[in-house]
């Protein structure tokens, strides 16, 4: 134990309000439930790190601080933090050369490496694959409301796929085969810090990161936590291998978990629990879609369900990127295979729910059918519908268009809005001159158009003008939205792109007028302009200004940059996102201890957000 370590546990408490954290111990339901359905390790505390991002809202609100707790780290704090989850699996490797581990930093309990389908794998029914560099802390209750919580960086397992392709135990840290190390570096978990938050006061559905801590040497272990951490994968293991008892089990207790948390309400009428699971599932899958195709937000989703929550939401931002544009041609280098791309997501999410239709009738008859019969099932209709009307609904409000507006429009306005989707969908998806070309990390053809400067600028224009049928001159009009990506070639304003510039601003006109009766247009418009000056900021962190701004945060730790520094760095990061309209946050954000960012750091990474702010 270092020096550090032992004047720590020799001044702490007796009575340490800190105890919760206890009772993430690695026990779950599902380890009993499940029995096969996870690989135990015994875990060592690793009695080292340092913790550089905690997030106190979050853990105030799963009850593992007081509510009066103040935004600050203090060495109580840091010190059953780091007993908590400053850990490593004693694995396979560890075993079989019979590891000296001290007795007394050995956890009483077994973790859970929990099994699930990846693509990654040669196993294509999950009998390899699953949690390959993580643990399942447990699972907390706080005033009625259900948390997981897991950790990566915390050791090879056996389900990872170096592990699998070496066919032998390797030992944490080794680098000679591929997804195959253990460990996580310090950068993608302080991105993951940073994207994950501030989607979650975007009002998208996300895993959070509740502590970073800094092993030293680039690497790091993240603390995810969320209502509920399964993925579809954890339940399409079992559907693949036919195992339908295992598959009741966990597909029930996925039900079971989301009545607790009161995110779904089922009626059990005529025993439909299962269609009823399935009408939830198509609903939140609809929606989650729209909202990153609206939104830009390109998350790898395919046929194993591993990349996304059961329940729809983000989870693993190795491969989560948002645009600053529509880059819909971009396509991530996973080495052995490009992903998918922001266009192909809705067709992915349409098979997930495919599979999600068989699950549920393997469920109630016992007995697997083809996939391909489910291709034309009537869930599949629905969840094409949904989407159409969510993506619709997310558009409008991107505009800034109130909920009651919203619904105004695509109740007795629908043919407008579509004539005016038609149109705003050509711009946002024309590309520069050219074809794709490499990118540092996949391929990609930029997008010409900047139809968020639009959303945003338009509706102050038409506030200057002395009359309300003014339009903004169609050069003004393609100045203000040609992205930093145009080449010489794409300078030039088009015949055909003048008369979609004038189409689109006389349907633009029309929505709003359509609402007038009943509102003055000015008003409207003024309205409109507040929300819209939110929702299309410019300070909107793209996937290239993440990796730029972390590498400047570590940059600055060697050069002495304090851990009390990068947490209110990163909280500065992330509260600019507070605000969004129709977002509705912790009550704990109110009382937030506001850091001071007027640092030159700070400054710099502002400068990296406008800098790449188009970029993918």
């Amino acid at each position: 134990m270092t020096t550090k370590f032992a004047a720590l546990r020799k001044n702490a408490k007796s009575d340490n309000s800190y105890r919760v954290f206890d009772r993430l111990n690695g026990q779950h339901p599902w380890m009993k439930l499940l029995p096969e359905g996870h690989v135990s390790y015994r875990v060592r505390e690793l009695n080292q790190g340092r913790i550089c991002y905690f997030n106190f809202i979050l853990a105030k609100e799963m009850g593992l601080i007081p509510a009066d707790h103040p935004h600050q780290m203090n060495e109580q704090l840091e010190d059953q933090l780091l007993k908590t989850f400053s850990l490593q699996i004693i694995n396979e490797y560890d075993e079989l050369n019979q590891r000296r581990i001290p007795l007394q930093s050995i956890k009483p309990h077994k973790y859970m490496a929990t099994r699930y389908l990846q693509l990654q794998h040669a196993s294509k029914v999950g009998k390899t694959s699953g949690d390959g560099r993580g643990i399942w802390n447990g699972m907390i209750e706080h005033r009625g409301n259900f948390w997981d919580v897991s950790s990566r960086g915390t050791g090879v397992t056996c389900l990872s796929p170096g592990a699998v392709e070496a066919q032998k135990p390797l030992r944490t840290g080794a680098t000679e085969f591929g997804y195959g190390c253990g460990q996580a570096e310090i950068d993608e978990l302080l991105g993951a810090a940073i994207l994950a938050e501030s989607f979650h006061l975007q009002g998208i559905p996300t895993e959070r990161v509740l502590c970073v801590i800094d092993l030293g040497k680039g690497v790091g272990i993240g603390v995810r936590a969320a209502p509920n951490l399964l993925r579809p994968a954890h339940l399409f293991l079992y559907l693949k291998q036919n195992r339908f008892a295992e598959l009741k089990v966990a597909v029930d207790y996925f039900i079971q978990r989301q009545i607790q948390n009161e995110s779904w309400v089922f009626n059990f009428k005529d025993d439909r629990k299962y269609d009823e699971l399935l009408e939830h599932l198509e609903k939140s899958y609809a929606r989650f879609i729209a909202q990153l195709d609206v939104d830009y937000i390109f998350a790898w989703l395919d046929w194993d369900g591993d990349n996304v929550l059961a329940h729809a939401g983000i989870i693993d931002y190795g491969s989560v990127r948002q645009f600053g544009l529509r880059h819909d041609k971009y396509r991530y280098d996973d080495i052995e295979r490009f992903s998918t791309n922001l266009n192909e997501q809705r067709k992915k999410a349409q098979l997930l729910i495919q599979v999600f239709a068989q699950m549920v009738q393997a469920l109630k008859t016992g007995k697997k059918k083809p996939l391909k019969e489910f291709s034309s099932h009537p869930i599949i209709k629905k969840f094409d519908q949904d989407f159409i009307r969510e993506r619709n609904d997310r558009l409008l409000y991107r505009m800034g268009f109130s909920p009651k507006q919203r619904q105004e429009i695509l109740k007795n306005h629908l043919s407008t809005f579509d004539r005016f989707h038609k149109v705003f969908s050509e711009l946002e998806r024309t590309k520069i001159s050219g074809n794709a070309a490499k990118v540092a990390d996949g391929v990609n053809h930029p997008a010409l158009f900047n139809l968020r400067t639009l959303l945003r600028d338009l509706p102050e224009y038409y506030l200057k003008q002395e009359t309300t049928d003014s339009f903004m001159p169609p050069e003004q009009f393609f100045q203000l939205t040609l992205s930093s990506f145009a080449k010489a070639q794409d300078l030039r304003l088009g015949e055909k792109q003048r008369r979609k510039i004038l189409e689109f601003q006389k349907l633009y006109r029309q929505l709003i007028r359509a609402l007038s009766p009943s509102q003055n247009e000015k008003l409207i418009l003024r309205s409109l302009w507040l929300r819209a000056q939110k929702l299309n900021a410019s300070r909107r962190i793209t996937g290239n200004a993440l990796i730029q701004i972390v590498s400047e945060i570590l940059l600055e730790k060697k050069r002495g940059l304090s851990f009390l520094q990068i947490q209110k760095v990163i909280d500065g990061l992330v509260f600019s996102h507070l605000g969004y309209p129709e977002v509705t946050v912790s009550p704990h954000y109110k009382k937030v201890y506001q850091p001071s960012t007027q640092t030159q750091l700070f400054s710099r990474l502002l400068s990296l957000v406008e800098e790449y702010q188009e970029d993918i």
